[in-house]
């Protein structure tokens, strides 16, 4: 019995799945991790407040997967708060000054040493040995005065130092009068542990307890400030609620300049449209990586018929094989959770910021912004350039990868710019701030009490200067000026400020993972112009192949720092910082 053959029919291949929803800007873990930062580190914070509060002029830099204006709202919520305790504690050191008739003055000394030995030593973390040096021994002598003032002060308040025991040290003392060691000056040992005599002339019963008093009202003062933080990280900071922007009272702080200042921050930080300052054309965008620079000459292939080239045809060819990376393996189904199927590709255009006015007229309306583009595509540009900008924001909006793609095609040669940026994580002490809390909220009544004690000898100095720097700042919101002032490009960024260095092993692999993908798409799709163009495109794939072995090329290893290697076996290198090394080579 004979069957008839059926050949197998092709199987359909399943759907793709939906594309993940993005996570908006202001509720991603980048902007919640910087917006603890804001309480953890007040130097962090008040760069923040300057760059976005004190210099209005100056228009916000691009806020890539993160909200700068509700960082700002976080910063100036953290500092009222700041102030408010600061002025609470130097209230109390005042006030128990009086109440214990200068005692609690006297433990000033001690406490002004440890405050000079921590400016001395600086905010480095390894210091040079010729300030560590006298940075610890001030520090330590702060330490052990102010622990010998407290020794007399608790011997009193428990009436260790009672009248019996100066009565015997007056005979004592009566008694070597008719010695032979009799001596009018005070030896060694007077001068460092007075007598039970001296010290209850200098220092009452009330005194000593008042003293006590005042120290245990400081330091939970101190408690309640940093519980005030933790329940902030447990709360309205806390993951499952930080989403929810409407409900977080930073918002909805009062203040005209502050909601102002709010609205304008969020027409800019997203905008197509990008004012940037000469020196800082990159600013928010992160470090430079690997920029390079491609030239070819456009040689007809006889083969074909040519056809017009211009720059929008080669950004249109690209275009399309960039989205195709946002499409997940074929059987990965559900499971395809790659950074790429959130990939964002739009285009932007440059300008400086010099020329307006006023920040206000910044020409962010869509119609203008369309107008800039139509202009700026075709041209070879110097400050007004248009770019393709494709962005990958891997590991929570924590790292972004940022590529420039500029396309000009002018006398018979075609040049191609690729300008890779990366923004590296956000701060290791900012992303260990819910643990940090957690572990003070879970902590047991002698813990908190020990840690808040601590912090009493170096609270003064804290709340001075707290207060100073608030009182600095007030004086140069009311006359610097900065309402009237010319409006100028982005200073800082603060998602850099509160960026490490370096990423992970795994973090570098992905941005190299990124960046491949990507450029090989770039240099694909200016390839398909060329050759529907009837352009010949082996010169091109060429320089290609070189680049990707690190021959001939131009590399720009940091274009806001003007560092450029060009040569065979050059190199270039900057000493700000960056992501990794950066090397290059050219013809």
């Amino acid at each position: 019995m004979s069957t008839a053959y059926v050949p197998q029919q092709p199987q359909p291949s399943p759907a793709a799945p939906p594309a993940p929803a993005p996570v908006p800007p202001h509720a991603s873990e980048a902007t919640r991790l910087l917006c603890a930062g804001t309480y953890l580190d007040s130097g962090y914070r008040d760069q923040v407040i300057e760059e976005l509060h004190l210099n209005e002029q100056r228009i916000v830099a691009p806020s890539l997967g993160f909200d700068a204006a509700r960082v700002l709202a976080h910063a100036l919520r953290a500092r009222r708060q700041e102030l408010m305790w600061a002025g609470a504690i130097l209230g109390l050191w005042v006030i128990g000054t009086a109440l214990t008739g200068g005692l609690l003055a006297l433990f000033l000394f001690p406490v002004a040493y440890i405050a000079v030995a921590s400016w001395i030593r600086g905010r480095d973390a390894y210091p040079p040995l010729y300030r560590r040096l006298p940075a610890f021994l001030l520090r330590w002598w702060g330490r052990i005065l102010f622990a010998m003032l407290l020794f007399f002060t608790a011997a009193v308040a428990f009436g260790v130092l009672d009248d019996d025991s100066a009565s015997g040290s007056s005979y004592g003392s009566s008694s070597g009068l008719y010695g032979d060691g009799y001596s009018d000056s005070p030896s060694a040992s007077d001068v460092l542990v007075p007598s039970g005599d001296s010290v209850s002339e200098l220092i009452g019963l009330w005194q000593a307890w008042a003293t006590f008093a005042m120290f245990a009202l400081i330091a939970l003062c101190v408690a309640a400030q940093r519980g005030q933080f933790a329940r902030a990280l447990a709360a309205e900071l806390s993951p499952q609620r930080f989403p929810d922007a409407a409900s977080d009272p930073a918002e909805q702080a009062e203040g005209q300049r502050f909601q102002r200042l709010k609205d304008r921050i969020r027409l800019e930080q997203h905008a197509p449209l990008i004012m940037y300052n000469e020196a800082r054309p990159f600013r928010g965008a992160g470090a430079a990586y690997q920029t390079w620079v491609l030239a070819v000459e456009l040689r007809p292939d006889e083969m074909k018929k040519q056809q017009p080239l211009g720059n929008r045809v080669v950004l249109e060819k690209i275009r399309p094989l960039i989205e195709q990376l946002r499409l997940p393996a074929e059987y990965a189904g559900q499971l395809g959770r790659d950074r790429l199927r959130r990939l964002e590709i739009d285009e932007c255009v440059f300008l400086p910021a010099e020329g307006i006015r006023r920040r206000e007229e910044a020409p962010y309306h869509p119609q203008a912004f369309e107008e800039h583009r139509a202009r700026a595509v075709e041209e070879g540009a110097e400050k007004r350039r248009h770019f393709l900008r494709i962005r990958v924001g891997g590991w929570e909006e924590e790292l972004v990868v940022t590529v420039f793609v500029r396309i000009h095609t002018q006398g018979r040669m075609l040049t191609l710019e690729v300008a890779p940026h990366v923004l590296t994580p956000v701060r290791e002490d900012f992303k260990n701030a819910d643990r940090a809390a957690h572990r003070y909220l879970n902590n047991n009544a002698l813990g908190k009490a020990a840690w808040a004690l601590a912090q009493v000898p170096g609270s003064v100095a804290r709340s001075l200067l707290t207060l100073g720097k608030g009182l600095l700042y007030v004086w140069r919101l009311l006359t610097g000026g900065h309402a009237g002032a010319l409006p100028d490009g982005p200073g800082l960024s603060v998602r850099e400020l509160g960026s490490v260095s370096l990423g992970s092993d795994f973090q570098e692999m992905d941005v190299l993972r990124y960046l491949k993908n990507v450029q090989d798409r770039v240099a694909n799709g200016v390839r398909v112009a060329l050759a529907e163009s009837g352009y010949q495109t082996g010169e091109f794939m060429q320089k290609i192949v070189n680049i990707n072995n690190n021959g001939d090329v131009t590399n720009i290893a940091r274009v806001e720092n003007s560092t450029f290697a060009v040569g065979r076996h050059a190199s270039a290198s900057s000493t700000t910082g960056g992501t990794a090394p950066q090397t290059g080579s050219g013809t």
